[in-house]
C-alpha cells in the first residue's frame, strides 16, 4: 500500500449520518440491505446498499448512527444507485461491522 499525503486524506469527506430507513435487498448478488441515511441539513439524505446482513436486521437499523464517505460519485449497485459508502470493518469471520460514533454527535459532523 502506498503512502497517502495529508492533503489526499482531506479530500475524503467522511461524515456522521443516521439511518432513517432500511429494507432488505433480495435482488442483490450478495445479501445486502438498502439504507437511507440522513447526513444533516448541509448534505441531506443519501441512499446506499450495504452487505451487513450477518450482524444487522433491517428493522433494527433506523436510528443508528454510522460513518460514511459522502463525496464519492454515485455508483449503480444492482437496481440501487448508491450515493454514499457506509464504512465498516471485518469481524473474525470477515463479516462487516459498521463504524459508529460511541457518543452523541451532530448529524453531518465531519471526521478528522
Amino acid at each position: 500500500m502506498s503512502d497517502l499525503s495529508f492533503d489526499d486524506f482531506l479530500k475524503v469527506d467522511i461524515r456522521v449520518g443516521q439511518i432513517t430507513r432500511a429494507e432488505p435487498y433480495p435482488e442483490a448478488r450478495k445479501p445486502a440491505i438498502k439504507l437511507w441515511i440522513d447526513f444533516g441539513p448541509e448534505i441531506g439524505e443519501k441512499k446506499s446498499s450495504a452487505q451487513i446482513t450477518a450482524h444487522y436486521m433491517p428493522e433494527e437499523l433506523p436510528g443508528k448512527r454510522v460513518l460514511g464517505v459522502v463525496n464519492f460519485p454515485p455508483r449503480q449497485i444492482g437496481k440501487v444507485m448508491s450515493e454514499v459508502l457506509v464504512l465498516g470493518v471485518p469481524d473474525a469471520n470477515d463479516e462487516v461491522v459498521l463504524l459508529t460514533p460511541d457518543k452523541e454527535v451532530p448529524l453531518g459532523g465531519r471526521m478528522y
